[in-house]
């Protein structure tokens, strides 16, 4: 190929536009185009549905992420429930104990006292039997003391209560009352006005009475009915 006809078509393929082309389809260029436009345009396509699966993908993780977490809350929760009922058995087991206790010590106490002890307690509830159960209605207040307020670690807690209108009078019996015993009910009264928020009234009643219990139940403001001071 001559020189001359090499510069004549390098110039026809950069001026004519026409002949470009014409070369361009002789040479399949063209339909090479195409086959590069319609790959462009499929690239494109599959971008934009790896876009949409990624905003699915996300979509469905948080629901996946929601799920663990109600897992974990309704875990907790299974948790907290077996807690409670393993702390109400234990509730039970402790009541069962005192009921237990209590019987053995109102066993013990009519052994112990005989007729004259049996005398002697009557005659020192007499005031509660003739007078304030008339006008009061009798209850039994029992509560598990969590923070041992009462006796210093976590306890059921088992009063009577004597209520009229808003006047509530806490009443323990003892056989024979000593300071223990007052202090005991005196924080038993403090714990019933921190969860029933009223105040209540104290009263102790037995037969007998120690004198330094006597004194505490003053300073206190126990109130006292025993037949004997000793």
């Amino acid at each position: 190929m001559g020189l001359d006809l090499r510069k004549e078509l390098l110039r026809l393929l950069k001026e004519d536009e026409e002949f470009r082309y014409a070369v361009m389809g002789l040479l399949g260029i063209s339909d090479l185009k195409s086959s590069v436009d319609n790959l462009v345009k499929a690239i494109s396509d599959l971008k934009n549905i790896v876009a949409r699966q990624g905003e699915e993908i996300g979509e469905l993780r948080k629901a996946v992420e929601a799920l663990v977490k109600s897992h974990d809350e309704l875990k907790k929760i299974v948790e907290t429930l077996s807690e409670d009922v393993r702390r109400h058995g234990e509730v039970i087991i402790v009541m069962q104990t005192s009921i237990e206790k209590l019987t053995s010590s109102v066993t013990a106490l009519g052994y112990r006292y005989g007729l004259f002890a049996e005398k002697a307690f009557r005659e020192s509830i007499k005031y509660l039997v003739s007078d304030l159960l008339k006008v009061y209605e009798v209850r039994r207040w029992t509560y598990y003391d969590n923070d041992g307020v009462v006796l210093g670690h976590p306890s059921v807690i088992d009063v009577d209560v004597l209520v009229r209108d808003n006047e509530h009078v806490l009443v323990e019996y003892k056989a024979s009352i000593d300071r223990g015993d007052v202090a005991e009910l005196y924080r038993e009264g403090v714990l019933y006005e921190r969860v029933n928020k009223v105040k209540p009234r104290l009263l102790i009643v037995g037969p007998v009475i120690r004198r330094r219990a006597l004194e505490l139940a003053r300073e206190l403001g126990v109130e006292v009915r025993a037949s004997e001071v000793v």
